[in-house]
């Protein structure tokens, strides 16, 4: 029997099929993982980049993805506006990346299914860019079976409209439990008749028993439906682990495809979920020191990339059990998909403290999304749309409070700030309303081109602390040099997007002098 919230989210699944109007146009190719984090992003973004250069349209997809990191998407599924825009929705930020990859906008039906973690438990359900609700893991279990006709919807679109439409799984491909009600990976693969390539990762030990453990789990059926398999992450001398790979080959009969080698600049593209946030990161010898709040439920982190980039910041992110050093010049707290339990987070592990401790030495506040909601004097939801009903108080550096509702806003930046006088570039993405005095100190005026002003964010009255809504703000080289202008920090006329596209360009050859592209071609049907 399906729980009964499970059948309430499975009534708000809407979705407009389009019309069967012949065969697909494009050949396919999927790329599915021996576990998480082995790289199939980035893979996935260096063959779309690769392909393109080729003179292909190639499109990425993802059927389900697991992130809090989001970015805005065209909303195909609704009438243009008013204003002859289409409207938006929202997707997993690695195939915004994989869309950029492939010199296409990004669309919802890219990702059409995400999920959004907001406990260790639930997660937030977003359907083909629009919000379903909060959904405990167990009662997602039930209700993502029902999911799989728009999920193949979305596919075919995209396969109507490209010549290669590069899929890339979740995780582990050999989770043979999910089987019966997967969506991503070989239930998926069946359902559209894909070619399966799986990638293991070999830089952190263990290809051996991570292929062949993942034959050894797949059916019958399953394993035919693999082309091949790619070693990734390699440094070394490969000669030495051929045998392994003659041993590989001969217990699954996969064939060996190649070996993708370390590519160090990987580091210069977004990272798709909080796992990068775990890893030790090199050192900084910059002036201006940032101090980052890590916290339990982080969205959209790397909107602090281009800061991490910048040679005069030494940005840290700070771990749970660690206080805010004394000596940092600026704290960022950053978005989250869960407002009111950061706070509680917050509190917990004394941060509050250390911040006000910070503003009093003359120290510097920022908050984003739903740090700005954080920096209010109170945060309300009364209709639990993030937990439990309730409200708790913020950290009153800021004249405001927030509602939460069911409304999610997705806008576009593209505008002139007035403040500053320079361009300012991003998105908007949350849930809630935030109002009261501190507005009447916006930290921007945005002029979008038709005339009208809007005030974005609050400052302080002393102006140490503020905080907005946007995000992505400092990708934008002209925002992101005023701002650091402002605390005393040495400019360094990085060109942050063109580096982006430097990497991209730079993932692609080395995925053209690491693996057979013709051969891969080939495979794809």
């Amino acid at each position: 029997m399906i729980p009964a919230q499970a059948a309430d989210l499975i009534a708000q699944i809407q979705y407009t099929p389009r019309p069967d109007d012949g065969p697909r146009r494009a050949k396919s190719l999927m790329i599915q993982g021996t576990s998480s984090d082995v790289g199939k992003s980035m893979v996935v973004a260096g063959l779309c980049r690769a392909f393109s250069r080729r003179g292909l349209v190639v499109r990425p997809f993802k059927a389900q993805n697991m992130s809090n990191n989001a970015a805005v998407a065209a909303n195909s599924d609704l009438p243009p506006g008013p204003d002859g825009l289409m409207p938006r929705g929202e997707i997993g930020r690695a195939q915004a990346l994989q869309a950029r990859a492939c010199f296409a906008e990004p669309s919802i039906h890219m990702n059409p299914v995400l999920l959004k973690p907001q406990s260790d438990i639930g997660a937030q359900v977003v359907l083909r860019g629009r919000v379903l609700g909060n959904c405990p893991a167990k009662i997602y279990h039930y209700m993502r079976r029902q999911l799989m006709p728009a999920v193949v919807d979305s596919f075919e679109r995209l396969a109507r409209e490209s010549d290669l439409v590069i899929v890339e799984g979740a995780g582990s491909g050999a989770e043979a439990y999910l089987r019966s009600s997967d969506i991503t990976n070989m239930r998926f693969a069946e359902e559209a008749d894909l070619p399966v390539i799986f990638l293991s990762d070999i830089d952190r030990g263990g290809t051996m028993g991570a292929i062949v453990g993942t034959w050894a789990l797949l059916s019958e059926s399953d394993r035919a439906r693999v082309v091949g398999y790619i070693v990734n992450k390699f440094r070394g001398d490969f000669s030495i682990f051929e045998p392994g790979c003659v041993t590989i080959t001969e217990h699954t009969n996969w064939p060996f495809l190649g070996v993708l080698r370390w590519f160090p600049a990987a580091e210069r593209l977004p990272a798709e979920d909080s796992l990068a946030l775990e890893r030790a990161a090199a050192g900084s010898q910059g002036k201006l020191k940032i101090a980052v709040l890590r916290l339990q439920r982080v969205a959209n982190f790397d909107d602090l990339d281009p800061l991490v980039a910048e040679p005069d910041v030494d940005l840290q992110w700070i771990q749970p059990g660690t206080a805010i050093p004394g000596d940092v010049d600026v704290v960022i707290i950053p978005g989250s998909k869960s407002t009111r339990t950061e706070l509680d987070l917050i509190k917990r592990e004394g941060w509050d403290i250390d911040i006000r401790a910070h503003v009093r030495r003359g120290g510097r506040v920022l908050g984003l999304c739903a740090g700005y909601q954080i920096l209010g004097r109170v945060v309300r939801d009364p209709q639990g749309i993030e937990g439990p009903p309730g409200e708790t108080e913020g950290l009153g550096l800021l004249d405001l409070e927030t509602e939460m509702s069911d409304e999610k806003r997705l806008v576009d930046i593209d505008a002139l700030d007035h403040v500053t006088g320079v361009r300012v570039t991003g998105y908007e993405m949350h849930m809630g309303r935030t109002t009261g005095p501190g507005l009447e100190r916006p930290w921007m005026i945005l002029d979008h081109g038709d005339g009208a002003f809007k005030p974005e964010g609050a400052v302080s009255p002393d102006g140490r602390v503020v905080g907005a809504y946007v995000h992505g703000v400092f990708g934008g080289d002209a925002f992101r040099s005023a701002w650091l202008k402002q605390l005393g920090a040495q400019i360094s006329h990085l060109a942050f997007e063109e580096r982006v596209e430097h990497t991209l360009e730079a993932l692609a050859d080395h995925i053209e002098a690491n693996l057979d592209l013709d051969a891969l071609l080939k495979l794809a049907r």
